[in-house]
């Protein structure tokens, strides 16, 4: 009988890394400072080093970095943040949240990250029809691979807009030879379990060149905090990453470019054996650049089609996913606020697309299980 696949194997992880990863976690409730203890500084360090940022500032998930980052630059009612329509929803939520207006962006139909062009066309419509004063771009790193920083710079400068990096999915990827972490204004992490560097519960960071954003970002984590703790200087928020959590992801650190190279190895075999196959279109590379494989997607013809080839790869007992059926614009909580008109990539993306299992302890003989059976079903 075949060894069973997993869509991501956190167990066979926990395994290869546990006595790191206890003595971590024993350190932590030896000292008992389990908010902002030294863990979180040593992790703080690391992170920024080895982004190559100046500053990281850690916080209680991925979410939160989006909206600390936005809090810290005043936008709120009145504002438009534009962000691409393929994406999950924090990315659309937190604008919303603090009474900003998401605009929705198509994407590229190969890389799936934004469309430059579609950005460019819907600021233009925004300024035109006066209500909303465009503040934000959002690029968002779909999947592991990098968005196209060079062209949303060049937008967001020439627009005088902040230029926020969700970097939830691709922490660890690179462009142009250099880790993602200084593209934009501020970048966003998460360390939600399923990313490629994933805590044991929710978490997430902000990396920045700024040590005002830096020194903003720390104070509004913890309840708009001055100097001392009960000098507050602005309306903040709960959201510290706690010391256990951080004591996780050190002990992750330590292994995790091995694992990004598996997760590369994983890649390299699916394009190997599905490179070719009729009907599946294997994911596009973001010109040089190194993705994180934070999810490795194919395209199928249609949905009819993807339908078939999940229930054939389910009876093979192979786990697939979809990220994601519906476009941020389709979604009942987000179409009220869309009127910009049809994405017609990101709406195509939603009824074809389909996950395959990638993480660090996929073997390779159950990678090419995966794609045998992705191949038996076309």
């Amino acid at each position: 009988m075949s060894e069973a696949v997993a869509f991501l194997d956190l167990k066979a992880q926990q395994r290869r890394i546990e006595p790191a990863l206890r003595a971590r976690l024993e350190a932590v409730l030896a000292h008992c400072q389990f908010v902002l203890g030294p863990e979180v500084v040593e992790l703080e360090q690391r992170l920024a080093a080895y982004a190559g940022a100046a500053h990281c500032v850690t916080v209680s998930s991925g979410t939160d970095a989006l909206q600390i980052a936005m809090m810290a630059e005043g936008i709120g009612r009145g504002h438009a943040v534009f962000l691409p329509a393929f994406t999950y929803t924090a990315t659309a939520e937190v604008p919303l949240v603090l009474g900003a207006t998401p605009v929705f962006v198509d994407v590229d139909p190969a890389t799936f990250q934004m469309d430059v062009e579609d950005l460019r066309r819907r600021i233009a419509s925004v300024r035109a029809q006066g209500v909303l004063r465009p503040r934000a771009v959002v690029g968002v790193d779909l999947f592991g691979q990098p968005a196209p920083w060079a062209a949303l710079r060049e937008v967001a400068e020439g627009e005088d807009l902040f230029l926020l990096d969700d970097c939830a999915q691709s922490f660890g990827a690179s462009l142009g030879g250099r880790k993602l972490g200084r593209e934009a204004d501020a970048t966003a992490i998460s360390f939600f379990p399923s990313k490629p560097l994933g805590a044991y519960g929710d978490g997430g960071a902000l990396l920045t060149q700024s040590a005002e954003r830096a020194a903003l970002y720390r104070s509004l984590r913890t309840h708009g905090e001055g100097a001392s703790r009960y000098e507050v200087l602005r309306t903040g928020m709960n959201g510290r990453l706690d010391t256990l959590q951080a004591a996780v992801l050190l002990a992750k650190l330590d292994v995790f470019e091995d694992e990004l190279a598996a997760r590369g190895r994983i890649a390299a075999i699916y394009d190997d054996v599905l490179g070719e196959a009729r009907g599946v279109r294997v994911p596009a590379r973001v010109p040089d650049s190194e993705s994180a494989w934070a999810i490795y997607a194919i395209l199928l013809a249609d949905g009819g089609a993807r339908d078939g080839v999940q229930a054939a790869l389910r009876a093979a007992g192979v786990p697939t996913a979809v990220y994601y059926p519906r476009a941020l614009h389709q979604q009942p909580a987000y179409a009220p606020h869309h009127t910009g008109g049809a994405l017609p990539v990101s709406e195509d993306l939603a009824t074809r697309i389909l996950a395959l299992p990638i993480h660090p302890d996929l073997s390779e003989g159950q990678a090419r299980r995966v794609a045998a059976a992705v191949r038996a079903a076309t």
